[in-house]
């Protein structure tokens, strides 16, 4: 396989670090609300693909941090400034510059397909020293609308100028493997919470629990 793309929120970056950096100032329900806002901040943005209307993905960040905040009985404006702040620079897993160096080693591509707006994901990737690694970066913006509308993994055929079966694409959201799958893309969905199977009709073709193994199911 020469190209492999991945999903970069909860798939190259844990999206949960933000949380955990303020567990302390949130209490001991941080992370109800963390998963509360994850959760919200998806929902949101499938809501604005399917209606067409489209937005930033920091503004359904804020929009859903918020909820997430009125669901688990309030944060202060600080708190929640605090935290949108170091959503801006999660936390890389830590297999992943290790897994990314391997792939490149290889001849592979690297690149991340990501609902994150531009300027979020830099500094995102800038942060976790991953830009080295990476040979492109490509978000929804180039298309207008959110995963998982088709339009979204066409950028990644056209930027490589490859056909879908030549990518591998990673995510560790189902939803996002399955319809990367109906796209034609080879998938690896990272089941990195232990989640049951879903979309039997929409198979993934490996299940992994971390990116650690990813190079070897191409040795």
């Amino acid at each position: 396989m020469k190209h492999f793309v991945f999903d970069a929120y909860g798939t190259l970056f844990d999206v949960h670090s933000a949380a955990s950096k303020h567990a302390g100032a949130i209490g001991p329900h941080w992370e109800r609300l963390s998963q509360i806002w994850r959760t919200k901040h998806l929902e949101y943005t499938w809501i604005h693909a399917a209606s067409g209307r489209h937005t930033t993905f920091w503004i359904l960040a804020q929009r859903s941090l918020d909820f997430a905040a009125a669901s688990t009985g309030g944060l202060s404006d600080d708190l929640k400034a605090k935290l949108m702040d170091a959503y801006r620079t999660l936390s890389a897993y830590p297999e992943v510059a290790g897994m990314l160096k391997t792939l490149r080693s290889r001849g592979a591509t690297t690149s991340i397909l990501t609902n994150g707006d531009p300027g979020l994901i830099t500094e995102a990737v800038q942060a976790a020293g991953l830009g080295a690694l990476l040979d492109h970066v490509i978000t929804v913006h180039e298309a207008g609308i959110f995963k998982p509308h088709p339009a979204v993994y066409k950028l990644a055929t056209d930027r490589l100028a490859c056909r879908p079966a030549d990518i591998s694409f990673q995510s560790s959201n189902r939803w996002d493997a399955a319809a990367a799958t109906v796209y034609g893309f080879k998938t690896v969905w990272v089941n990195r919470s232990g989640a049951p199977p879903e979309y039997p009709d929409m198979p993934a073709d490996h299940t992994l629990a971390t990116l650690a193994d990813l190079p070897k199911l191409y040795a």
